[in-house]
């Protein structure tokens, strides 16, 4: 226990000799009521990385409060001897005996378990599952993460957010998410609080997120704080790392399929840090050689992501961080036999990039203004030329964002967490559009564009929230958002009511419950197969109208012993205006895209079991969900309800990794999910046109009578993966082999079905049989 002792110095007080009297009682109550505050910020002792949500609580007063999204904390308490401590899961607890009689400021740098090689984190410090307002909220520890297996060994942020109850995949190695219900569209993904558009690598079997790059993950399902917005179905935060403060890092890996190199450190020690991550795949380069020895062609694919943030601290008040992604996959194929030459491909990728700065008005007041950069493109094109002519079309689709805002956190009691700020963004949609061009060589050259113009819209929002203690047993979170959209002559307005609740049961257990409506003014139109790049981003219009959802939880939290974490709730969620293609449209129809869409509604209820252990040597989850999911739209299915393509009834995720000692450790993953929605023809039968008159030309036509929207589910999907990783400190660096399978028992799980004319029957696809993996990797 650490003490610190700090005084004011003696102050005269005069008083009228009218109130000479009541003197001692004037002081008693000064006394009584005076309070000061202690603030400052969180942070790993050896890198400086700021910790989010780390947990303070003061054992006098059995009051507490965790650190915001930048590392900072305030509280402030009568005039006393405090002792406060200061936690954060995997690093060791720090608890310190102050006497506060006035403002401090006070950074605490908390020591990294494995650095001191002992576990020491108090539980009773800290916050557990049921002392959180909050709920249909999950975080996992990136460390956590980077030991399950995946898929060519690639670590998946995205497919870890899968493994999670009330998350589901849309199919086979595809990193899409569909949270209660909703499609991928309705999830705010946030990479340093910057929205991405399109978050797959390879048609969704990566993702674009490098987790070496990463600091922290969090997912919300459902209880919205009023600080978010713009989606119906799931919050998704992923901040990036800061950069070591102190020391120069890096660590890297060699796959099968990609490479990664991250490289930290500081430019001004303790004052300008920077991390610079970067990941490519090579099988276009590993391939090549093939290629070439076929003939006169080339082709491949690739992708690549880069990450980079600057962090500067101006000094306790003031800290600036810039940071920036971006990453493209790429499809090429070239031909030339020397006469005729053909180049075609296609490619799509994110741009982000977001500038802030922190400051700390006062010790209860915290501020930051963010503005921000994001766009998404899609392009596809071919050219070719033969003796002089030249004939080249490009399509082209994508959304741009220019955004800016601010945010406030007040902490003026422990009892009250206050935030509010505004937010505005402009959106550049680009629909799609096709280019033309020709050139003869001597009398005729075009040049056209044929598609849907460039679209502008403004999104505003507004919010204001209170995360407020009321007595011992009871919590809750109030809120209000407040959202406009504007496009064209039309503008929409969407006032949001937030609510959650908590209160404690004897013996610890916590009843939850939340409310909160929610509005999305953009939309990705897309079919309900894998997700392409060619899927587009539009706006709400005067006959588009925004999506709207209502979702209402309740349900029950405790731990167990110290390191048990369960938790059981309840949903129900109605969704209007969800957006679908008419029969028969596709993203290739180049006029008005509002005629080929409709729109209806849809709900989503069902039950979640959530099992967590985040320390020790056994680490993981044992996640269940029990879920509905139906769509409604007036001109699909005859109008009548249809379950959603992704409803699937039962859901269950089992992820265990091991510390064998610090040297070993193996993990497994195992899935089961009830089998997808499909629509299959229910009947065929044959027309006969007869000819009387000359029956040689008797005709017959084969028609097929088809069944009601996703009548037939496929197979249930089912896996195991597993993977053991061998770790050793060398002199200069920790070296990593890990290896391990997906699909062990090779499961053929259905990805698609076709109707086999031949063989008058329905023919299952499947993807990926067992996949074995290999990966080295190294830090120093």
């Amino acid at each position: 226990m650490n003490t610190i002792h700090i005084s004011l110095p003696n102050q005269k007080i005069k008083m009228k000799k009218l109130l000479f009297f009541i003197f001692p009682l004037l002081c008693f109550q000064a006394e009584a009521q005076e309070k000061f505050t202690i603030s400052g910020y969180i942070e790993d002792a050896k890198t400086g990385e700021k910790l989010i949500e780390a947990n303070v609580f003061e054992d006098v007063s059995v009051s507490g409060t965790v650190s915001n999204l930048y590392g900072f904390y305030s509280m402030t308490l009568p005039k006393d001897t405090i002792k406060i401590s200061f936690s954060y899961m995997g690093y060791a607890t720090q608890s310190f005996e102050i006497y506060l009689d006035k403002d401090i400021s006070f950074t605490v740098k908390l020591e990294d378990e494995v650095a001191l090689q002992v576990v020491t984190v108090t539980a009773e410090n800290v916050e557990k599952i049921e002392e959180q307002t909050q709920m249909s909220k999950v975080d996992i520890p990136i460390a956590q993460i980077k030991r399950i297996p995946a898929l060519l060994g690639e670590v998946d942020v995205m497919k870890a957010m899968q493994l999670l109850p009330g998350v589901q995949s849309g199919g086979e190695g595809t990193s899409g998410l569909y949270v209660r219900g909703g499609s991928p569209d309705q999830n705010l993904i946030l990479l340093d609080g910057v929205p991405v558009y399109n978050v797959s690598h390879l048609f969704g079997f990566f993702s674009v997120f490098n987790a070496d790059a990463i600091n922290n993950v969090t997912l919300t399902k459902g209880g919205f704080p009023a600080r978010y917005g713009g989606r119906l179905s799931s919050v998704m935060e992923i901040n990036m790392k800061e950069g070591n403060m102190r020391e120069y890092h890096g660590e890297g890996s060699i796959g099968l399929v990609a490479s990664k190199l991250t490289f930290e450190g500081p430019i001004v020690k303790d004052k300008t840090s920077f991390i610079v991550s970067g990941r490519r795949t090579y099988i276009d380069l590993l391939a090549k050689p093939f290629i070439k020895n076929q003939g006169d062609g080339d082709g491949g694919y690739y992708f690549y992501d880069v990450n980079a943030k600057v962090n500067h601290k101006f000094n306790d008040k003031h800290r600036l961080y810039l940071s920036a992604y971006a990453g493209k996959d790429v499809f090429y194929f070239k031909f030339d036999d020397g006469g005729y030459e053909e180049r075609a491909g296609f490619d799509w990728g994110n741009i982000t990039s977001a500038l802030r700065w922190n400051y700390m008005i006062n010790n209860k007041l915290f501020a930051n203004t963010t503005v921000t950069f994001s766009r998404y493109r899609f392009n596809l094109g071919t050219e070719s030329t033969d003796a002089g002519e030249v004939f080249a079309a490009k399509y082209f689709s994508g959304i741009k964002d220019w955004g800016a805002k601010v945010d406030f956190d007040y902490m003026p009691t422990p009892n009250h967490f206050v935030r509010f700020g505004v937010n505005g963004i402009n959106h550049t949609f680009s629909p799609g559009a096709l280019q033309y061009k020709v050139e003869d060589g001597d009398s005729f050259d075009l040049d056209t564009i044929i598609g849907t113009e460039n679209s502008n819209a403004w999104e505003y929002y507004a919010y204001v929230e209170d995360d407020m203690k009321i007595g011992e047993n009871f919590s809750a979170n109030i809120g209000l958002h407040a959202s406009a959209f504007s496009v064209g002559s039309k503008t929409y307005f969407s006032p949001q009511a937030r609510i959650g609740m908590r209160y404690m049961l004897p013996k610890s257990y916590a009843v939850k419950a939340s409310y909160s409506m929610m509005s999305q003014y953009i939309h990705l139109l897309t079919n309900e197969g894998v997700g392409l790049p060619t899927d587009l981003w539009l706006p709400s219009t005067e006959n588009v109208k925004p999506q709207r959802s209502w979702q209402a939880a309740l349900g029950m939290a405790k731990t167990f012993g110290t390191m048990f974490e369960v938790s059981v709730e309840g949903y129900y969620k109605r969704m209007d205006n969800l957006l679908s293609y008419k029969e028969g449209a596709s993203f290739f129809s180049f006029s008005d895209w509002e005629t080929k869409v409709e729109q209806g509604k849809g709900e989503s209820y069902g039950l979640e079991l959530f099992l967590q252990k985040k320390k020790g040597k056994t680490t993981g989850w044992i996640g269940y969900t029990l879920s509905w999911n139906n769509r409604k739209f007036e001109n699909i299915n005859s109008g009548e309800e249809y379950p959603f393509k992704y409803d699937r009834r039962h859901d269950i995720s089992v992820v265990v990794s091991h510390s064998f000692n610090d040297k070993i450790s193996i993990s497994g993953t195992w899935i089961y999910g009830t089998g997808n929605s499909i629509t299959l023809n229910e009947a065929k039968y044959i027309s006969f046109n007869p000819q009387v008159n000359n029956p040689q030309l008797n005709e017959s036509t084969t028609i097929e009578v088809p069944g009601s929207k996703n009548n037939y589910r496929m197979k249930p999907y089912h896996r195991l993966d597993v993977g053991v990783d061998f770790r050793k400190q060398k002199k200069r660096y920790e070296r990593t082999f890990s290896i391990g399978a997906y699909n062990v028992y090779s499961r053929k799980n259905p990805f698609f079905i076709y109707y086999n004319d031949n063989e008058d029957t329905f023919k299952q696809v499947s993807l990926f049989p067992i996949i074995p993996y290999f990966t080295y990797s190294f830090k120093f």
